[in-house]
């Protein structure tokens, strides 16, 4: 049963996969499945899902099984681990960087108003959240940095535009700041 067999493959997988990777991994078996077909699967299996608390979630890079957000806090004491933690500095920094993306360490700063940590950088940048897009055609040239599909996967989002609206303060600000340049 194709349901069964993208279920499975979904389950094991460990990250999210494309519609195209699945249909390689069927393809490695002479399972001979098209797009469309694996699509429909996918839809069942969404289908099968909907009183249980597990999801298919489709994400930035594919789709995934994972546990309903609702019943994510059952599982906080096997997940917890402090050192993880992310710090409101770190917070704020990568919350810059996705709604203001491309942005530079200048940039963050301006906004912050204090320092953007050599150490904060590296700590998005090692968990894949950020990564370098290209130089500001500035004095100096400044890395511009934008959010990664890690980001996004971590965040259940398919895309950059899924995330919530700014903070009607925030959005007095960014106006400012349009006013400025202007």
């Amino acid at each position: 049963n194709i349901i069964n067999v993208v279920e499975s493959i979904l389950f094991g997988a460990g990250r999210p996969l494309r519609i195209s990777e699945i249909k390689v991994l069927l393809g490695s078996q002479s399972m001979d499945i098209d797009l469309a077909n694996i699509k429909v699967a996918l839809n069942e299996i969404e289908d099968r899902y909907i009183s249980s608390s597990l999801e298919l979630k489709e994400v930035a890079s594919g789709y995934r099984l994972q546990i309903r957000n609702e019943y994510s806090d059952f599982l906080y004491p096997l997940w917890h681990d402090s050192s993880n933690k992310l710090s409101n500095a770190l917070m704020e920094t990568i919350s810059i960087i996705a709604y203001k993306q491309p942005v530079t360490r200048g940039d963050i700063e301006e906004i912050r108003g204090v320092s953007a940590s050599t150490q904060i950088m590296r700590s998005l940048l090692d968990r894949d959240w950020i990564k370098a897009v290209g130089y500001r055609d500035v004095p100096g040239r400044p890395v511009l940095y934008e959010t990664t599909k890690t980001f996004l996967n971590d965040l259940n989002l398919k895309s950059i535009n899924n995330l919530p609206a700014l903070p009607e303060a925030l959005q007095v600000e960014a106006t400012l700041d349009q006013l400025e340049v202007g």
